[in-house]
């Protein structure tokens, strides 16, 4: 692939403004729903096996995260989605990127280097999120960026409910200025990580917490 290819921005569409509205009273199986958090996991590439998930579950991932809270409906989450072929345009970028930037820095680590254009190739899907910042900052950036975490948990949640595997990377090139452009980002957004998708080698995969008791205080009187 030519190196100048590989550097060019992806395409970002944008679908229209939707509405759904809800019975008031609508009653869901809280038991199920219950299960469905609890079970929620990150499941890393490694355990993924070459089985290509179904784009429409894909879809349903990303129309899930568009119903996630936003403070005054600025929808503040985009997505890049990658699969097929897109996973080399999305290996060769990030590692060109990363190879740029850190041995200007003196940072440079080859194994990192190697990984970030092998690795992709591990996942059916990759979706970069990004946080589009509102133009006229009526919001406080930490609003906008606890919107887009929300609408990764509903992709979660909803990869979970489908017995498909996700699981959200932060590193690699995701905090170089550098490499916003190619998602479709401006100077006052920002690039939040890579959510892998991937049909699990196995569904059941344990999970702990510590007590909830142990992070609440309840003020009664």
């Amino acid at each position: 692939m030519p190196a100048e290819s590989t550097r060019s921005a992806v395409k970002i569409c944008f679908t229209p403004f939707r509405v759904v509205s809800l019975p008031t009273m609508k009653k869901f199986d809280t038991k199920e729903i219950n299960e469905l958090i609890h079970s929620r996991r990150s499941v890393f590439p490694k355990d993924y096996t070459s089985e290509k998930v179904d784009d429409a579950i894909v879809r349903q991932m990303l129309e899930n995260a568009n119903w996630a809270p936003t403070h005054k409906l600025t929808e503040p989450w985009r997505f890049v989605v990658f699969t097929g072929e897109g996973l080399t345009k999305l290996a060769m970028f990030q590692s060109d990127c990363y190879k740029q930037v850190t041995q200007a820095k003196g940072t440079f680590d080859e194994k990192k280097y190697e990984g970030l254009k092998s690795k992709p190739r591990e996942s059916s899907h990759i979706i970069a999120v990004g946080m589009k910042r509102d133009e006229k900052k009526s919001l406080p950036e930490w609003e906008e960026l606890g919107a887009v975490f929300c609408a990764i948990e509903n992709m979660y949640l909803t990869a979970t409910a489908y017995g498909v595997g996700c699981y959200l990377s932060t590193g690699g090139i995701t905090n170089f200025e550098e490499a916003k452009s190619f998602f479709g980002l401006g100077s006052d957004d920002k690039l939040l990580g890579f959510i892998h998708i991937g049909m699990p080698k196995e569904l059941q995969i344990t999970g702990k917490r510590k007590l909830i008791e142990e992070k609440v205080k309840w003020i009664n009187a």
